[in-house]
């Protein structure tokens, strides 16, 4: 066994350094929101980056300022309410996305067919388009789907004796979750695409020996096959849509309806005007705690995934 050089030892001490830097880098901040949102404002004001009382010296009154800045943020500022109207739209969007572009992405990689590179490099050609340049465009062609919907809704109206229907895309959950999915349609088929085509096609084959069709065939053995994949697309377009800010913003006006980005805007500027940080730290974590707890639950799968893609790629 060879020993190793004095430079080598120092070359890893290095790494271990450069490593240990940048975890602390990255896990502080979230430490920070964390501990920040058990201060009162006068606490942040006279130590920002110091442990909270309830730390240092804690008694009841460091509890019922901890209880003080989450009842603010979950009832009075109606986090309660956004949260849910987030998880609704992530939730209904997610499964459309994955439900689309697993069936699009199978038929892409598994039949050779007239127009399937065309269909390919079609998505694929979304991820050329920043988002944001069709924000506009989006607004105008929602104003005139949203007449072209009532004016083909005003004769059921009519034979039912119920009035004037109007149907609107703007200010609504189903329109923000139109935007979602066909924005996060592109991405999902391309990764998805390339994970289906490194599936072993045998255990297809035998299934259709064995009688079964073309469509029993996806749902019970390619599918289950596909699930790193999935599983991998899922949690990345979970974290964006979780977070979505602009669309959300344009799209939706009602207080209602706001989704958990917009009520942390909000109580954000509240919590300007009204000098109350522990209301808006307290946001952030509710915020935040999902999107960590989806991240360390689906790790592993997630790991799982990435490098089945790199070793078949």
């Amino acid at each position: 066994m060879t020993e190793r050089s004095p430079l080598a030892y120092i070359s890893g001490a290095i790494k271990y350094i450069i490593l240990v830097t940048y975890l602390a880098l990255v896990i502080f901040p979230m430490f920070w929101v964390l501990y920040t949102s058990a201060k009162s404002t006068e606490e942040i004001y006279r130590n920002p980056f110091g442990l909270p009382k309830l730390v240092t010296s804690p008694d009841p009154e460091s509890w019922l300022t901890l209880a003080r800045n989450y009842e603010k943020a979950w009832v009075k500022s109606h986090f309660s309410s956004y949260f849910l109207n987030s998880v609704k739209v992530v939730a209904i969007s997610l499964v459309l996305i994955l439900l689309l572009s697993a069936m699009a992405a199978y038929i892409l990689a598994r039949f050779d067919f007239k127009g399937n590179r065309f269909l390919f490099y079609l998505f694929l050609s979304g991820l050329m388009i920043p988002m944001q340049l069709t924000l506009i465009p989006l607004f105008f062609q929602f104003t005139w789907l949203s007449d072209a919907l009532t004016s083909l809704a005003r004769p059921l109206g009519d034979a039912l004796h119920i009035g004037k229907v109007t149907v609107s895309l703007h200010d609504t959950h189903a329109g923000l979750i139109l935007i979602y999915v066909a924005a996060s349609l592109p991405f999902t088929i391309f990764i998805l695409t390339s994970f289906f085509r490194t599936l072993p096609n045998e255990l297809k084959e035998a299934a259709v020996i064995d009688g079964a069709s073309e469509a029993t065939a996806f749902w019970q053995v390619m599918l289950p096959l596909a699930k790193p994949g999935i599983v991998t697309v899922a949690i990345f377009n979970f974290l964006g849509l979780w977070n979505e800010y602009l669309f959300a913003l344009v799209f939706i006006n009602n207080d209602v309806l706001k989704t958990l980005p917009l009520g942390l805007a909000s109580i954000s500027i509240q919590a300007q005007y009204k000098s109350d940080f522990g209301l808006m730290f307290a946001g952030l974590v509710i915020v935040m705690l999902p999107t960590l707890a989806v991240y360390i639950i689906l790790q592993e799968k997630l790991t799982k995934g990435i490098t089945m893609g790199a070793l078949k790629g």
